[in-house]
């Protein structure tokens, strides 16, 4: 479903580098496969510039002309204009020619920030790519008996179905610990739970994993924006997505990424240990680490510990930052998490960080456990 999310529109560019649209705007539609910056003498740049592309460049008439022929779209760095003629040809072609008032360094470096953006977005699994859609999913109408839960029941051997009115909407959710003991005549409504949690297609599969562990719910119905039913997802479903995307190779790094690659295990033995240099981007506008770089610190820490015990998935609960000192760039920091306690649902962990061995912070945090 995620293909082909790299690609940008011209329409896209022209909001990304604040641009202006001197001709050709019937071709903001269409999308470009890479982008050429025009920094070299004529013909040498047009060895480069192919259909499809967008060729970046100043104030050069003639390069202009020659990419709207060769069927490249056109963005003028530095806030220059073009000619009549080229306009004209743009329109002819409906090729977008765009002005910006951003240098070419810039630009590019816009550019290429939205790419890894939709790069990074491709990685994250939503509900839409999980889903049992409506034509796979059982559920039951509010005209329907506990009768009709036993049939499912037979036929299937689930046990939670979604209950919806007679126009798709979401009405409750029925499950076997509902119409236990109850008369099979007894209507469906009176037994199932009302207003049950829902979630939409565009939900994250994480998001979805902390409601179902926070809950503990094995199925959620999914619905569009009228409360109409689309689908279910499972349990099961959430922790095979979960799975995958940490077997999944990372195209684009999130700022997470950047700080949690740079972190070392120097454990030995039971004594776990971690190493991490500051690097300016974990910093604040003042050069020293930022609190949000603490917290992942302190998760990454205490998740690694965790999984050293239980195989699995964990969903962070609650985290304390007792106490926190000013680190500068470019320091070095331990990283000391204890384990206080570890049942078969939740771990609590106490994390302690050192720089020169002075500590600068410590916290404590729990996390439910998903097998």
């Amino acid at each position: 479903k995620k293909e082909n999310i790299e690609k940008l529109t011209f329409a896209e560019v022209v909001n990304i580098v604040d641009g202006q649209v001197l001709g050709g705007r019937q071709g903001l539609h269409k999308t470009l496969n890479k982008f050429v910056i025009g920094a070299m003498k004529l013909d040498a740049m047009m060895r480069y510039v192919e259909a499809g592309n967008l060729l970046i460049v100043g104030n050069r008439y003639q390069g202009h002309k020659l990419a709207l022929e060769a069927g490249a779209a056109v963005l003028i760095t530095g806030g220059f204009d073009t000619s009549e003629e080229v306009i004209k040809l743009a329109d002819e072609l409906e090729l977008p020619i765009i002005s910006t008032s951003y240098d070419t360094f810039t630009v590019a470096t816009m550019i290429n920030r939205a790419i890894y953006d939709q790069l990074i977005k491709k990685e994250i699994v939503l509900v839409d790519d999980i889903l049992i859609p409506l034509q796979d999913t059982y559920y039951m109408t509010t005209a329907n008996q506990v009768d009709k839960w036993h049939e499912l029941n037979q036929k299937t051997g689930h046990s939670r179905y979604p209950v919806i009115d007679e126009h798709m909407r979401i009405q409750g959710m029925v499950a076997a610990k509902d119409v236990l003991g109850a008369n099979r005549q007894t209507p469906i409504e009176k037994v199932m739970t009302k207003n049950p949690i829902t979630v939409s297609e565009r939900t994250s599969v994480a998001a979805v994993a902390h409601v179902m562990v926070w809950e503990g719910i094995e199925l959620l119905p999914v619905i569009d924006s009228q409360r109409k039913l689309i689908g279910v997802i499972s349990r099961q479903d959430v922790l095979k997505a979960l799975q995958m995307i940490q077997r999944q190779p990372h195209v684009g790094e999130t700022i997470e990424d950047l700080v949690t690659n740079g972190v070392q295990d120097v454990s030995i033995g039971q004594d776990y240990s971690f190493e991490v240099a500051i690097t300016p981007q974990m910093t604040n506008q003042l050069g020293t680490i930022s609190y949000g770089v603490i917290t992942t610190l302190v998760i990454e820490a205490g998740s690694r510990v965790l999984r050293k015990y239980k195989k699995g998935d964990l969903v962070v609960e609650n985290i304390t930052l007792y106490f926190i000192k000013p680190v500068q760039i470019e320091s070095m920091i331990s990283i000391q998490p204890r384990v206080l306690e570890i049942g078969r649902k939740h771990g609590k962990i106490d994390v302690e960080l050192y720089h020169q061995e002075e500590i600068v912070g410590k916290a404590l945090m729990m996390a439910q456990l998903i097998d």
